[in-house]
């Protein structure tokens, strides 16, 4: 019994393919020397009636009438088929033993083909470390981790680097005036509970910004907007409870207009990236709803290890410091894969490493894999040893997360299916070049006749 389920069509084509293999086998097709054997004969024939081969090539050769081939229809091949087959033929059937090893040998080799391209090479493995290298010493020694001083948050050289281009930036006078600007005040700003006909747990001067979705890098675009335009404050508390509140006393924040309310909201957190207890991280709010947990010798949930974290100073400035070494491992990864391909032959264009699509760069995703897990494998040790959450690389966890899905996927799922459609389209190539030595065959074939389809 095959091993295949087939289609009625492939049923129709394997009983045809049955058919026409056993009227081909009994077929007898005279070998050389009987041609030879034959021509000969002929030959003598010919002299002893007296015809020279001089004489025979000044004789006229009459032009035979052509004739008739019809050609018969699908339907009437599979009738046929199956009336001298029946309709249960496998394909395996019409191959010798000898021949369906040749094409198990022969898929196999296509199969190591495909597996070739996507394999990479010493120089590939060796772009992805040096890229986990870099990051995660520029994670170790450049970014640190942030400790509150006298003057001010302190980190590494880099981060104190980037903080001092934030306050630059954005000087402390002039975000002082836009704080108390009418274009920035928003009804989600309410610093405690004397406002709030709801209970907030924790709603603090310090807290505040963590708790309130509208503060989020990213959830601010979202929840701030709307909270902007329906004068109301939602928040996620200390203890994890999700509140949305009307907010009466602001009632003149609210904004009709979503472009304005738009706006309002991007003034609102300009004006609160430099403040002493800044912005949070995208999406940290999220984590106090994760109450559960039993971390360190205080045995603290995760939403308290997060909230602490935001306390000592985990904020977006320190966010966007985290974020330069996993764009380095980016930047190498990328650079490195496009000077080689490069190299190799290939385009400026068909180089260029921003597409991780498969089919164009089989193994650029693989090796941003590879070059954010090493650098993810270090910040997970430089935790381990401070023994600090204050350590965790934040961007850097995030994009080891997006490519350690993304590689997974393409093992279990996508991988197979674009190797099986690898294999085919080789062979489809194999075939339709077969197809088109046969049809020129039979324009050769039916020159001599007069070929009427069905």
């Amino acid at each position: 019994m095959s091993k295949f389920k087939y289609t009625d069509f492939e049923k129709q084509m394997n009983s045809v393919l049955k058919h026409q293999e056993e009227l081909l086998a009994e077929i007898h097709f005279p070998s050389v020397s009987e041609s030879d054997a034959c021509i000969a004969k002929t030959e003598a024939l010919l002299s002893s009636l007296g015809y020279q081969p001089e004489t025979l090539k000044k004789l006229k050769l009459v032009s035979p009438v052509k004739k008739v081939m019809v050609v018969p229809t699908w339907e009437e091949l599979c009738a046929e088929a199956e009336l001298h087959v029946g309709t249960n033929c496998e394909l395996e059937s019409i191959f010798s033993e000898e021949e369906l090893r040749s094409n198990e040998l022969a898929i196999q080799q296509l199969n190591q083909e495909f597996n070739t391209i996507h394999q990479l090479d010493a120089f590939d493995i060796a772009i992805s470390a040096l890229a986990s290298i870099v990051g995660a010493t520029v994670d170790i020694l450049l970014v640190g981790i942030p400790e509150k001083s006298s003057t001010g948050l302190k980190a590494g050289p880099l981060s104190n680097y980037i903080r001092d281009y934030f306050d630059k930036k954005f000087p402390e006078e002039e975000m002082q005036k836009l704080a108390n600007s009418k274009v920035s005040k928003v009804p989600y700003d309410a610093q405690d509970n004397r406002h709030t006909q709801i209970y907030v747990k924790g709603l603090s001067a310090y807290y505040h910004r963590l708790l309130q979705l509208g503060h989020d890098p990213l959830l601010g675009f979202v929840f701030g907007v709307s909270d902007i335009l329906t004068g109301r404050m939602t928040t996620i508390d200390k203890t994890g409870k999700i509140v949305s509140q009307v907010m009466k006393n602001y009632a003149d924040r609210k904004e009709a207009d979503i472009f304005k309310a738009l706006a309002k909201q991007i003034m609102h957190l300009k004006s609160d990236v430099t403040t002493s207890m800044g912005l949070p991280v995208p999406l940290m709010s999220l984590f106090n709803l994760l109450q559960f947990g039993s971390i360190g010798d205080e045995e603290q949930t995760i939403a308290e290890i997060v909230q602490g974290m935001y306390y000592e100073g985990y904020d977006f400035i320190h966010f966007c410091s985290m974020s330069i070494s996993a764009m380095l491992v980016e930047v190498i990864v990328r650079l490195g894969y496009a000077i080689k391909h490069i190299k190799e032959g290939y385009s400026i264009r068909e180089s260029i490493p921003l597409s991780l699509n498969r089919v164009k760069h089989p193994k650029l995703a693989t090796m941003l894999f590879i070059g954010h897990a090493g650098a993810t494998a270090v910040n997970a040790g430089k935790v381990y040893f401070t023994q600090n959450p204050l350590a965790i690389n934040y961007p850097q966890w995030i994009a080891f997360a997006k490519y350690s899905y993304s590689q997974l996927k393409w093992i279990l799922i996508d991988k197979p299916k674009l190797r099986n459609d690898y294999v085919l389209d080789k062979l489809n190539d194999e075939l339709n070049a077969i197809i088109e030595e046969n049809n020129a065959t039979f324009n050769v074939f039916a020159e001599e006749y007069t070929v009427v389809f069905h």
